[in-house]
């Protein structure tokens, strides 16, 4: 049996844009995606703290170094600029394996800066 387990978090990003008119997804700092670990491509769950809507979409890397968290496509109906969100990523593990696994958890401040990593 496989358990669906966290992989790898960033808490509390704040979204810098938000972009209907685009072909889906949320665009990351490449900066962030190293810290966690997360993959262009990735399919992520994203919490906005704001309104409480909950959405999953893939991952764009964005340009290193400037923070963007930028949702695209009908998800930016959801989510907008200046909310703070989490976002999930998560694995496929038996229960052995869970136990023994630690998911990378990334605080961020204002600027989505990489403030500490769990």
């Amino acid at each position: 049996m496989l358990i669906r387990v966290l992989r790898a978090k960033i808490h509390r990003a704040t979204v810098t844009d938000a972009n209907v008119d685009y072909i889906g997804s949320i665009t990351i700092d490449a900066d962030l995606l190293d810290a966690t670990g997360i993959v262009p491509g990735e399919f992520v769950l994203v919490s906005d703290l704001a309104n409480g809507n909950r959405l999953d979409t893939y991952v764009f890397e964005g340009e290193r170094g400037k923070g963007e968290i930028t949702i695209n496509g009908a998800a930016a109906h959801l989510v907008h600029p200046g909310d703070k969100v989490i976002i999930l990523a998560s694995a496929w593990m038996t229960p052995q394996e869970a136990r023994a696994f630690r998911p990378t958890v990334v605080l961020v401040d204002e600027t989505n800066r990489v403030v500490r990593k769990l």
